[in-house]
């Protein structure tokens, strides 16, 4: 079985003390994903940054969304060039709703001796104070942002909201990319390049598959 099947096997063999979450549809996966974990990676001193597929996204129970097969290998094919970063199947694999601290829940329950850092970008942030249980969350895994063109955090207003926050808060020293899988479905659809905006691989799999056109081939077994 590919080491990157099972994560959990994977990263227990290298004794994980710090273990970084980025949780997503990856709808597609993007440049802008893999900058927040490797400067997480590298500034917080991680062992392995799991990426972790989202289930079915609450916040999002109408929105198109593409088979987790799909996203599963695209996400397989961003990361295969950083052997810190695994894939986490941990939210496909259980029932709705997919909350992100239930997800969190679980991965300390596999990883009970190790230190969770959830990894965001400043506009997850703005949005946290209405996620489930968002205390929850910061008792689970320290929060680390990577500031948004556009985005300016209102610190004082987030604090009242949340008044743990303030402790469980790490901002990176990371550039400012102003990606979304939203605007990179949009340019898929209308013919425009992905190129340097997701990494080739990506590239070549959502063309081979035309995922974001009317017509979405099978992924070969």
């Amino acid at each position: 079985m590919d080491p990157q099947s099972r994560p959990s096997e994977a990263a227990r063999r290298i004794q994980v003390s710090r273990l970084g979450v980025v949780g997503g549809t990856f709808d597609p996966p993007h440049y802008g994903h893999l900058v927040l974990a490797e400067n997480a990676r590298v500034q917080l001193a991680l062992d392995v940054v799991l990426f972790v597929p989202a289930g079915r996204p609450p916040h999002k129970p109408a929105a198109p969304i593409t088979a987790a097969q799909h996203r599963v290998a695209m996400v397989q094919a961003a990361i295969a060039g950083n052997p810190a970063f695994l894939l986490s199947r941990v939210d496909l694999e259980r029932p709705a709703p997919h909350y992100t601290v239930d997800m969190l829940a679980m991965l300390a329950e596999i990883y009970p001796s190790t230190e969770l850092l959830f990894l965001m970008g400043g506009d997850s942030l703005a949005e946290f104070a209405s996620w489930r249980d968002p205390s929850g969350i910061l008792e689970l895994a320290t929060l680390v942002v990577m500031e948004r063109p556009g985005w300016k955090g209102d610190w004082g207003a987030l604090a009242e909201q949340i008044p743990a926050l303030p402790t469980r808060l790490r901002v990176l020293d990371a550039p400012r990319i102003g990606l979304s899988g939203t605007d990179l479905r949009r340019r898929s659809r209308m013919g425009l390049p992905l190129r340097y905006l997701v990494p080739p691989a990506v590239e070549r799999y959502v063309r081979e598959y035309r995922l974001y056109q009317p017509q979405i081939s099978s992924p070969r077994s």
